[in-house]
């Protein structure tokens, strides 16, 4: 970005985003690199642009005039009635199907052949790989600010169960399975059951679930002899196994719930 973009400059910038030609972070070898020149772009335009009420909708919606809904989906993408917006300087790749009610933000990334469900949320900035399904009600956390974080990164084939919460640049890698209700945040500790270890972020790297791992929501004892005695537990992400080559995400998350049930 320049010193001083102009409005004509920062609504360019939105064009780029929703043709996938730029993002607020793509992969950088075996990690991902943030853009933060995106993400200032996307800061501006909600500084340069105005109140307005936004038109084509039953219900009183006012926005900033450069980030409306967008009406001008590419051939391909499939969205199905019902409430769902999908905001300007988002990107959405051929074969997405999106299902109402749901929401993708600005500065966004969902690639080809992913299934975004009902109620489920795309936040700013967040990237989603191909053939990643969010279940109803997951939560992908939006990371504008500062410009140098990382966002949410959900990478290649990843299955996201209902009500997942992923938050502050948690990256989940290929092939993983997130269980329903398991939440992440930049502070949470994955335990590891199959290689006995526990998965920390810190402040140069994003927590990140391994390749192919199944995570389900489990609990841990509250420290102190007064939880103790009350039979206190603090909820937990766990690792029970790996995908292998032949299971895929259902089978794979149904045999890990039935031998931890």
């Amino acid at each position: 970005m320049i010193d001083s973009p102009s409005r004509e400059e920062v609504l360019a910038l939105l064009d780029r985003l929703e043709r996938g030609e730029l993002r607020a972070a793509e992969p950088d070898g075996d990690g991902w690199r943030v853009n933060p020149e995106v993400k200032e772009g996307i800061l501006l335009a909600f500084r340069l642009g105005i109140d307005v009420d936004v038109p084509g909708s039953p219900f009183a919606f006012r926005d900033r005039d450069t980030l409306p809904p967008r009406g001008d989906l590419p051939p391909g993408v499939r969205v199905v009635p019902g409430g769902t917006a999908i905001r300007r300087g988002a990107f959405v790749a051929k074969g997405v199907v999106v299902m109402p009610p749901a929401y993708v933000n600005v500065g966004a990334y969902v690639d080809e052949g992913s299934m975004i469900d009902s109620h489920a949320l795309v936040g700013s900035c967040a990237q989603v790989g191909k053939r990643v399904h969010l279940s109803a009600a997951a939560q992908l956390g939006g990371v504008l600010e500062p410009v140098g974080a990382l966002p949410v990164v959900i990478e290649d084939d990843v299955f996201v169960g209902g009500g997942v919460g992923l938050y502050e640049g948690v990256r989940v890698r290929a092939r993983a399975v997130l269980a329903a209700g398991v939440i992440l945040t930049a502070s949470s500790v994955i335990y590891d059951l199959v290689n006995e270890r526990e998965l920390r972020g810190g402040e140069a790297k994003p927590l990140t679930v391994p390749e192919g791992a199944v995570v389900v929501p489990g609990s841990r004892p509250a420290p102190g002899s007064w939880a103790h005695v009350r039979g206190l537990s603090i909820s937990a992400a766990i690792i029970v196994k790996y995908r292998d080559g032949r299971t895929d995400a259902r089978t794979a998350l149904e045999g890990a719930l039935h031998r931890t049930g």
